[in-house]
C-alpha cells in the first residue's frame, strides 16, 4: 500500500517509549465517579471491569492537543496544560498518545493545526508497533480514528491529530493479534469517534484489562467501528466535575476539553 508523502513519514520506531512512573503513582487506584454523577463522564461495566466513559460533543466543547509549548517544551502535567488556555476552563484532560522518555511524541502530532512531529508506522516490538496502529484526528469539526497508512494516503489537514497504537477496533473487527483471555492486563485508555464524528468518546479502565476485553468494550459496548489505544502504563485523567485528578507520571501529549 502507498504510504503517502515521504516528508510526512519517519521510517523507524524509537526504542525508548515511556518512562516508568514513580512508586507511589503505581499504588493509587483509579478513582470512582460519585454515585449518581451526571456530566461528561459516566461509569459503565463489562466482563467484570468498570470503565470511565466520557462523551465529548464537538458542537459544545473544544478539543485540543497539548504536546509542546511555544518554546518546544513538553507540558508534562495537567497544571501546565490547563495554564495554556487563557480564559477557558479545562473540563477534562487525558493522556493522548505514546511518547519518548523526554515526553515528546513518538508519532504524528498536530497541535492547533501545526504538525510538530511526523508520522511513524513502527518497526519495533512494543504496543505502538503492534500494527495496524492508528491516528485520532479532528478535521473540519469532525473526529475520526483511522489506520495510519490510510490516514497518510488521505491528504488530511487536521486541526488536531495524535498517533498511537495499536488500533483496538478496525472496521468493526478486533485487532487481529489480540488474544482472548490474555493475562497481559493493565489499566488502559483509548478513544473512538461516534455519531459520524460529532462525539469523541474517551475511555479509561478502572482496573487492569487485557487488549481483547478492552477492544471488545469499544466494539460491542460502545458500538465503535474504529478505536485507538492510547496507553496502558501511564493512563491518566483530570475531570474536576467528577472529583478526579489522577496522573500516574509526567505525561507526553494530552487531549484537553474546554468550553467553546
Amino acid at each position: 500500500m502507498k504510504l503517502g508523502p515521504v516528508s510526512k513519514l519517519l521510517t523507524g520506531w524509537p526504542a525508548t517509549i515511556i518512562a516508568a512512573g514513580g512508586l507511589f503513582s503505581w499504588l493509587q487506584s483509579v478513582p470512582a465517579l460519585p454515585s449518581g454523577h451526571a456530566g461528561l463522564c459516566r461509569t459503565e461495566s463489562a466482563a467484570g471491569v468498570e470503565y470511565i466513559v466520557c462523551d465529548v460533543p464537538l458542537d459544545r466543547y473544544r478539543l485540543s492537543l497539548r504536546a509542546v509549548d511555544a518554546a518546544g517544551k513538553p507540558y508534562e502535567t495537567f497544571e501546565a496544560a490547563r495554564a495554556s488556555f487563557s480564559g477557558r476552563k479545562a473540563e477534562l484532560i487525558m493522556n493522548g498518545g505514546m511518547y519518548h522518555q523526554d515526553r515528546r511524541p513518538v508519532g504524528l502530532a498536530v497541535q492547533d493545526g501545526r504538525e510538530i512531529h511526523g508520522a511513524v508506522l513502527g518497526t519495533g516490538s512494543g504496543n505502538y508497533s503492534l500494527r495496524p496502529n492508528g491516528v485520532f484526528f479532528v478535521e473540519n469539526g469532525r473526529a475520526e480514528v483511522m489506520e495510519s497508512t490510510r490516514y497518510l494516503d488521505g491528504g488530511h489537514e487536521p486541526d488536531l491529530a495524535t498517533q498511537s497504537g495499536p488500533m483496538l477496533v478496525v472496521d468493526g473487527k478486533l485487532h487481529p493479534r489480540f488474544i482472548e483471555n490474555s493475562d497481559s492486563r493493565h489499566v488502559r485508555n483509548g478513544v473512538c469517534a461516534r455519531e459520524e464524528g460529532r462525539i469523541v468518546t474517551l475511555v479509561l479502565s478502572r482496573s487492569p484489562v487485557n487488549f481483547w476485553d478492552f477492544g471488545t468494550f469499544f466494539k460491542d459496548g460502545l458500538g465503535c467501528r474504529n478505536a485507538l489505544f492510547f496507553d496502558g502504563t501511564v493512563s491518566s485523567l483530570y475531570y474536576p466535575e467528577g472529583g478526579i485528578d489522577y496522573r500516574r507520571d509526567r505525561l507526553g501529549p494530552m487531549l484537553v476539553v474546554t468550553d467553546r
